[in-house]
């Protein structure tokens, strides 16, 4: 026993001196804790020869860039023009490594020459190991992405949305403005919160620290704390802006969420006040809660519970064993994470400065572990956490997302502000972006109105967070599993207001008691009785409109105001309806939007030479569009929902494209395999079973679409389409005798369609022998369809069965035999059949020709033949009488004798 104890000690030591040998040999890959894209100058002034990109690696120092790329890629086609290998390169001391131009100082490890780093609309993506690089010229790829930047300038704000959505999907590209300093800029990356980064415009700092000055408060908030410690004595310091008045700071004890003491203070313009705290009195040293409210210290007596007015700020910490309950977070932090304190609390205590660049308050993860500097700028650290937000996202469900120049921005999706019972456990109220897509919720401010006081009774900032894959983001009671939770019983029945904003500050800092600025969307509602305390919040929100009645008793359940039209600050658009969060509401099924006039159909889709996607659509001028929406098929797991907007011009046409002049932009597509536009009344923007489908195209064969695509619209037949050609990057619409065809064509934006004329015909008189049968129909006869394919293989140049109208074909013995003229829709096209039909190598061979020719024509030469021996059977019997009569002329005296002659004589 003894000795097997020997042995597996002398194992496991052995095992251990193998594990270190291979780490100091190098043969383990010892990741780095962090490399990230840290510094972008792309645009100098004058000839661009200060260049460069800064990456940056905050893990052991220096590390090697074995096995990592640099692509850049440009916004114009979303390809690579740029690709650098970092393999055999280190970072230096300080973690920095600089690519860029000879003149920059420090130098750059890889030298570019100038002007090389364009200036937008672009991207920079950095892949790490154990992955095939992207090649100059190969389209953009999320597969081992690290990190990246997607940037654009004022000039050209749009051309960048296909690369954020692979890139970056759900943020908005950069703005670079190149005058925002006097001389150069630089686009540097700045920490916010937690593992949350944004991109500030600063002057540059190559192999240094970013310049990334923090914001100044609008109002009052936490600046730094100083608490716990050997003597259980603490200081709080608030950074205070342009206010004036009274105001508390509360501490809580996290055990009992009462309140241990607060302390009063007034200010009377922008500076620091710093305040005592007393600690000692918390049951848990190790976890307590800070809250900023305004008002006299009176209103927060000690031992009273936890206030449900809304805090200015608030700072939350906490060990890994006493954890805050769920109350006290979701009242005073919602959405956000408490400070996990350090092992040396005890000893040392905390010094926590707030350090992250953010706007937004009530947020523990902006304040880091820095000594004090009481009256002073925080003495910060620039780098504080990996910028994983956003390139280690992955969806679930493979999706691209959309541009973000899109004319939509988030709604009011549904509201249940009184579920059954009395422990109020099932509220929410639930956004969602219109595109169906992972949105983020920067800058988006949700705010609850009192509708008897007409102040707001809660408000929430959403920067940092995300929509779902499908768009919805839910806020309710942690029953729901919401993305962020509230206080049960939060959300008032009303009369009340329930309000969303875009703005970069607290709507609740407007000049207006109930603020417009930045409104996206609001939801006025009632009880029985309370339409008129309703009536300040309707005139300021929703003018002219009634308030919400959310009925309890209109269904046996549980009940929500449900969005059931599209129109933003329309009251109108909402229904009673069941609960249906995350998911398609559970509207009526009468149309609430009236159906638009016939006549709406696809009219030209297809890639520009940019390989720009498009989809052109026409109908009656002036159509509203309101409740159509496209659905493109990328393959069987992957389908895109994409409401429109607006109408049709005066000319009829509809023009979407990812590009300034289209009516609306597209999702990033590369390709797909069929589109279906249709008509959902419900406001849903998601085509169902109950919708009604206008039209489709289908550009793919794949058998997989003949069982999702069904459609019960006879009407609606599959084109006839191929793969564009060179020169012809777009499917055009054109009508026939027979059903609606497609195309191959040029691209004719908001024009007419090219079609085939007799004003670009061909001449043909061909025999074709085909390297296989398979161009013939199922039955053998000599398809038409199959005939415009042979015909094809030959030119390469777009040829359909519309294009043959004027062709007689027949087919015999494996041949195929074709009069009369070919119609194309250019003289291009003309031009290149014509070029194309003389020595090609389905053409029949002289032999096989003359024998083909020798095979039909011995069967004409027979029937000739018997054509040609009747008639002269007939012209020779005609000779013969003609002259028979014209030797032996007939008369009746010579007849009368011939007849007695034949009778015997009487005497």
């Amino acid at each position: 026993m003894l000795r097997t104890f020997r042995r597996s000690v002398a194992m496991r030591v052995e095992l251990l001196l193998n594990l270190v040998c291979m780490v100091f040999l190098g043969i383990f890959d010892v990741a780095t804790p962090c490399l990230m894209i840290s510094e972008v100058n792309c645009d100098n002034p004058k000839l661009d020869t200060l260049e460069f990109l800064e990456l940056y690696n905050e893990g052991l120092n220096p590390a090697s860039l074995d096995g990592y790329t640099l692509v850049f890629y440009n916004g114009n086609g979303d390809q690579a023009y740029r690709v650098i290998d970092l393999s055999g390169h280190l970072t230096d001391q300080r973690g920095f490594f600089l690519v860029g131009s000879s003149e920059l100082n420090p130098r750059p490890t890889i030298i570019l020459p100038p002007n090389s780093i364009q200036n937008g609309p672009d991207a920079i993506a950095l892949y790490g190991p154990n992955w095939t690089p992207v090649p100059e010229n190969g389209h953009v790829s999320r597969v081992g992405l690290i990190d990246a930047v997607v940037y654009t300038s004022r000039k050209s704000t749009e051309g960048a949305d296909g690369l954020a959505s692979v890139l970056t999907p759900g943020s908005v590209p950069y703005v670079e403005d190149e005058q925002a300093l006097l001389g150069d800029e630089s686009i540097q990356r700045c920490w916010q919160s937690e593992n949350l980064w944004t991109f500030h415009t600063g002057p540059p700092t190559p192999g240094w620290v970013n310049h990334c000055p923090p914001p100044t408060p609008g109002h009052v908030w936490i600046n730094e704390v100083d608490l716990g410690g050997p003597d259980q004595k603490g200081l709080v310091e608030l950074n205070v802006g342009m206010v004036t008045g009274s105001f508390s700071v509360v501490l809580y004890d996290v055990t009992t969420d009462l309140i241990s003491s607060s302390v009063q203070f007034s200010t009377a313009g922008a500076g620091f006040v710093t305040l005592p705290l007393d600690t000692g009195i918390l049951s848990v040293s190790q976890s307590a809660a800070l809250a900023v409210y305004e008002g006299p210290a009176s209103d927060f007596p000690k031992g009273s519970p936890l206030s449900h007015q809304q805090p200015i700020d608030a700072f939350v910490y906490c060990d890994s064993v006493h954890m805050p309950s769920e109350n006290l977070t979701e009242t005073l932090i919602p959405g956000r994470k408490p400070f996990i304190l350090a092992e040396s609390f005890h000893t040392v205590g905390l010094h926590g400065s707030r350090c992250g660049v953010a706007e937004w308050t009530r947020d523990p993860g902006l304040f880091v572990t820095r000594p004090r500097s009481p009256g002073k700028v925080n003495d910060c650290v620039w780098f504080q956490s990996c910028p994983r937000n956003i390139t280690a996202y992955t969806s679930p469900t493979g999706r691209l997302q959309p541009p973000f120049h899109s004319n939509y921005d988030f709604l009011l999706n549904e509201i249940n502000s009184d579920s059954p019972g009395a422990a109020e456990d099932e509220e929410f109220i639930e956004l969602w972006h219109p595109s169906g897509y992972r949105m983020s919720l920067d800058f988006i401010w949700l705010v609850m109105i009192n509708g008897q006081t007409g102040k707001i009774y809660h408000e929430l900032e959403l920067n940092g967070y995300y929509t779902d894959d499908d768009g919805y983001f839910l806020i309710g009671s942690g029953k729901l599993a919401a993305d962020i939770n509230i206080v049960v019983n939060t959300i008032q029945n009303g009369p009340d207001a329930i309000a969303l904003y875009r703005s970069e500050s607290p709507p609740s800092m407007s000049s207006q008691s109930i603020p417009t600025d930045g409104l996206l969307d609001a939801v006025v509602y009632r009880t029985r009785g309370s339409d008129k305390k309703s009536l300040e919040l309707t005139e300021a929100l929703t003018p002219g409109q009634l308030p919400l009645l959310e009925d309890s008793n209109a269904l046996p359940g549980d009940e929500t105001l449900t969005r059931c039209g599209a129109g933003r600050l329309d009251l109108s658009s909402y229904r009673v309806a069941s609960p249906t969060p995350r998911k398609i509401n559970d509207c009526p099924s009468t149309p609430n939007i009236a159906p638009p006039p016939g006549g709406v159909v696809f009219n030209e889709i297809g890639l520009d030479d940019t390989l720009n996607p498009f989809v052109e659509l026409v109908g009656p001028p002036l159509t509203s569009l309101l409740g159509i929406i496209l659905v493109f098929f990328v393959d069987e797991a992957q389908k895109i929902n994409y409401p429109l907007t607006g109408s049709t011009g005066s000319d009829g046409f509809y023009f979407l494209q990812n590009s300034s002049s289209a009516d609306q932009g597209l999702p990033a597509l590369i390709d797909f395999s069929a589109v279906v536009m249709c008509f959902e009344p419900s406001g849903s923007g998601v085509c169902g079973t109950n919708s009604r489908y206008l039209d489709r195209l289908i550009t793919s064969n794949k058998s997989w679409l003949e069982r999702i695509i069904q459609y019960n619209t006879s009407d609606i037949r599959p084109p006839d389409i191929s793969t564009p050609v060179l020169g012809m990057n777009s499917v055009s619409r054109c009508a026939s005798d027979g059903p609606i065809n497609w195309i191959i064509s040029k691209v004719t934006p908001r024009l007419q369609n090219l079609c085939p004329s007799p004003a670009h015909s061909v001449s043909v008189d061909l025999c074709l022998q085909p390297e296989n049968n398979d161009w013939q129909g199922k039955s053998g006869n000599c398809a038409m369809e199959r005939f415009s394919d042979l015909l094809d293989e030959i030119c390469n140049c777009g040829i359909r069965s519309l294009h043959l109208k004027g062709v007689n074909v027949s087919c015999l013995s494996g041949r195929v035999y074709a009069v009369g003229s070919v119609f194309t829709v250019s003289e291009q096209q003309r031009v290149s059949l014509t070029a194309r039909l003389d020595n090609n190598k389905l053409l029949c061979s002289a032999p096989q020709e003359g024998r083909v020719h020798g095979e039909g024509a011995s069967v004409g030469l027979q029937v000739g033949l018997v054509l040609t021996a009747v008639l002269l059977f007939g012209l020779g019997a005609a000779l013969f009488v003609y002259l028979y009569k014209k030797r032996r002329p007939a008369d009746y005296l010579s007849m009368q004798l011939n007849e007695q002659a034949e009778t015997p004589l009487q005497l």
